[in-house]
């Protein structure tokens, strides 16, 4: 089979590796659609983040979709030929957090393409997949492009849990990428009220504004876009902050309501925070990072027609096109979500 294997920064091969049959548990995935996500275009960039770097080849790719191929030894609940979302996300199940019930920060995590732990976690970009049953949802009735935006949607149906009550709020959300946009679907679904969305993109301001924000600013043009949203005290109840910049948060506290919640999605890099602004405002707040139970859920609300990802889907290519495909997924002036299609 085939897979998308990063070496080094700009450094990205096809590679040919061996297929072995599903082990007990397991289910052998034909693989369909796979997503390229930020973090996969940091290895593909600039071979790590942060502090992560690459320190061995490694399959990348966690935001995948296919058809169940064949069945391991125990596995009764799906069957041969269904469209499955392949969760990435494997807690161990023992550790003290999981056994808290947050496994989204388990100590012994492997999640599909992370260079955090060495040996690398191996991702799931490839033509086939071994995966364990429980990581898969029936996706049947979607498409497997959408299928494979199960993972980034769970991202944000996890921080609208953590924001709590969204029934009637104003929401902003900074940053329009494939994050930005899916919190305004996750919000929306989730009852609130007013969404407004900035960014530096008319593209990905407009794609905003297709799928339900009621208003959009581009900060570029306007950088103080949303001084009209300052008067008594705020506007906004929750803010999504997708962008990973501290310009953006900056920009947002003041158009905050009292007591308001900051949602930090973006993974940026270290950031300079407003403190004094936050503590006389009394705003929360909250960090999000991955998901659990909501991955099951977004592939129930998708199949139910209650969220429609399909506008995201900007651009899909196939596999021998990888590097091309990384090349548009890095273009913000014209790409939301690329995908690759592994058939």
């Amino acid at each position: 089979m085939k897979s998308i294997v990063i070496h080094a920064a700009r450094d990205l091969r096809i590679e040919e590796q061996e297929v072995s049959p599903p082990g007990p548990g397991e289910v052998q995935i034909k693989m369909a659609a796979g997503g390229i996500c930020g973090s996969d275009l940091h290895y593909y960039q600039h071979g790590g983040f942060g502090t992560i770097r690459l320190r061995e080849p490694m399959v990348l790719g966690h935001e995948v979709a296919g058809h169940v191929t064949s069945l391991g030894e125990g596995v009764t609940d799906l069957a041969v030929g269904q469209l499955v979302a392949v969760s990435p996300s494997r807690p161990c199940g023992h550790c003290r957090y999981c056994l808290e019930g947050v496994p989204n920060h388990c100590m012994n995590m492997r999640f599909y393409g992370s260079a955090m732990p060495f040996p690398h976690v191996q991702g799931a970009f490839r033509q086939v997949l071994n995966a364990d049953a429980s990581q898969c949802a029936v996706a049947d009735g979607l498409t497997a492009g959408e299928a494979a935006m199960a993972e980034p949607l769970a991202v944000t149906l996890h921080a609208t849990r953590l924001a709590g009550g969204m029934v009637g709020k104003s929401v902003l959300v900074t940053g329009c990428g494939p994050i930005g946009v899916l919190s305004i679907l996750s919000a929306r679904r989730a009852g609130a009220d007013r969404i407004v969305a900035t960014d530096l993109s008319d593209f990905t301001l407009a794609m905003a504004k297709r799928i339900g924000a009621d208003d959009v600013v581009n900060m570029a043009d306007t950088p103080d876009g949303l001084a009209r949203f300052t008067d008594d005290k705020g506007t906004f109840d929750v803010m999504f902050e997708c962008s990973g910049a501290a310009q953006a948060l900056a920009a947002g506290i003041p158009a905050m309501r009292p007591r308001g919640i900051v949602m930090q999605l973006g993974l940026g890099g270290d950031m300079s925070i407003p403190m004094q602004a936050l503590t006389a405002k009394e705003l929360s707040l909250k960090g999000s990072f991955r998901f659990h139970e909501e991955f099951q859920t977004g592939v129930s609300l998708m199949r139910k027609g209650l969220i429609d990802v399909s506008p995201l889907i900007t651009h899909t290519l196939g596999i021998d096109a990888a590097v091309q495909a990384f090349e548009i997924a890095s273009d913000r002036s014209q790409a939301i979500k690329a995908q690759i299609d592994f058939g």
